[in-house]
């Protein structure tokens, strides 16, 4: 499948660069919702929170699960039901799931680019270092100081969302202790982070991580996610666990659905 197949087909099923459509109906759980004002990204965020069910009963610290595409009309209701359900199935820990609603998905979830053609897709502007920045700087202190938070944290997302995860734990994998990416956009700017993911793991820090991260049937993708996971097999860091999941069987608008579960339980214990 060509990139213009693909993006047609990506465009299909009502996900696009500046916003990430609904592609199922889920309930709303109970959460918390505000608005920070960003300085970095010159915007206000509003910013979804979900805390598992013995955390106002109780004064106990939980980790940090961050989601781009975390908005209530996007992931955050089926992210957070499926979290809930598998910590009532004692399948994982408690987490604190903390969602991003989008403005303008394309800006936020994207690198720099050199290749001309990607700008018919996504802004050519590096906006996802400044997203970055406003995670790093504005959000996670300030879910710190409004929750009873603890030192582990980790991100999720999926296709252009998979981009930002995957480009953050190749280019700034201190930024989190555990990375998950489903389907990830890899073909962004000549597929530079697996052009260079020999020379990028290189300077991985001295630092325990996680890393996994899972591949469709979409040839695009899938073509770059299989490269990645080659050259972890012979590359990775000594301190990086990953596992990577091939789903040949899955499409691009079910692999996320499809892999949740499994990525999480592998994912979210220490």
């Amino acid at each position: 499948m060509n990139k213009t197949i693909y993006f047609l087909f990506f465009l299909a099923i009502t996900i696009s660069c500046k916003n990430k459509g609904i592609v199922n109906e889920d309930p709303i759980p109970e959460h918390d919702s505000f608005t920070i004002s960003s300085k970095i990204v010159n915007e206000n965020r509003v910013i979804n929170i979900w805390t598992p069910p013995n955390y106002k009963a109780s004064t106990d610290r939980f980790n940090v699960l961050y989601m781009p595409d975390g908005g209530i009309k996007e992931d955050f209701p089926h992210i957070a039901n499926t979290l809930n359900t598998l910590l009532a199935d004692k399948k994982i820990p408690p987490y604190i799931l903390v969602g991003i609603e989008n403005t303008e998905r394309g800006r936020d979830l994207t690198g720099f680019s050199e290749v001309e053609d990607d700008k018919q897709y996504c802004p050519l502007t590096d906006g996802a270092k400044n997203f970055r920045a406003f995670i790093v700087e504005e959000l996670i202190p300030e879910i710190n100081k409004k929750y009873r938070t603890k030192n582990r944290k980790g991100i999720l997302g999926e296709s252009l969302a998979g981009l930002f995860v995957m480009e953050t734990f190749l280019t700034k994998p201190e930024t989190f202790d555990f990375y998950i990416a489903m389907d990830p956009s890899l073909w962004w700017n000549n597929n530079y982070l697996t052009q260079n993911a020999d020379s990028l793991l290189s300077k991985f820090p001295d630092k325990t991580l996680k890393l996994w991260f899972a591949g469709s049937d979409t040839e695009d993708i899938s073509k770059f996610t299989k490269s990645l996971n080659d050259t972890l097999k012979n590359n990775a860091p000594q301190k990086l666990t990953w596992k990577y999941s091939d789903e040949p069987k899955e499409k691009h608008h079910t692999i996320f659905r499809a892999t949740k579960e499994k990525a999480f339980i592998w994912s979210l214990h220490e």
